[in-house]
């Protein structure tokens, strides 16, 4: 496995070695001491799995207690994933990390607690599976307007186009109204 710190180096590219054949292929997506050599030693309680059709857009989604590391990947189809860093002390903070991850270059990202996370599907459908270092909390979710300008997230949409999104996520403040880490 090769591990990539992204702009923001919290925020780790995974790519695992894929061995493949004519019968298909086979990944480690998670081995516990490789983690841990690379610096990510992580003690995962949930694993998720969302499906999604095109142009749906999940996120910018975190929780305020319980904050939540995120292993995310694509098993099927495509997506644009972002990690914007809310951790007010951080000299990152309100910057955002993207990249393409799909079932076909079988990439992962390490999105860590204080960061909010979203993606937007980029293919007719999309898997996306995803481990967590703390459980779910509704309680404690919080969001971050998709649009924010003064995060500045440049989403692949087509001219013209614009995501489809939850009620909550269309109704998200912006950064400098949310919520965020110390």
């Amino acid at each position: 496995m090769q591990f990539e710190p992204t702009a923001i180096p919290e925020v780790v590219l995974i790519r695992p070695k894929v061995f493949g054949d004519a019968r298909g292929f086979f990944m480690e997506s998670w081995e516990r001491r490789k983690f841990a050599a690379a610096g990510l030693d992580l003690d995962f309680v949930q694993d998720n799995h969302s499906h999604s059709g095109r142009h749906i857009l999940r996120g910018l989604h975190y929780q305020i207690k319980q904050p939540q590391g995120k292993l995310v990947r694509v098993t099927c189809g495509t997506v644009f994933d972002v990690a914007v860093d809310i951790r007010r002390a951080s000299p990152t903070f309100g910057r955002w990390v993207g990249v393409t991850l799909s079932a076909e270059n079988h990439h992962m990202l390490w999105v860590p607690p204080g960061f909010a996370h979203g993606y937007l599907v980029l293919s007719d459908s999309a898997d996306f599976l995803y481990k967590v270092t703390d459980f779910w909390a509704p309680e404690h979710e919080r969001a971050i307007r998709w649009d924010d300008p003064t995060v500045g997230v440049h989403w692949p949409l087509p001219a013209a186009a614009q995501p489809q999104l939850s009620a909550r996520d269309a109704a998200a403040p912006s950064l400098g109204a949310a919520e965020v880490y110390p």
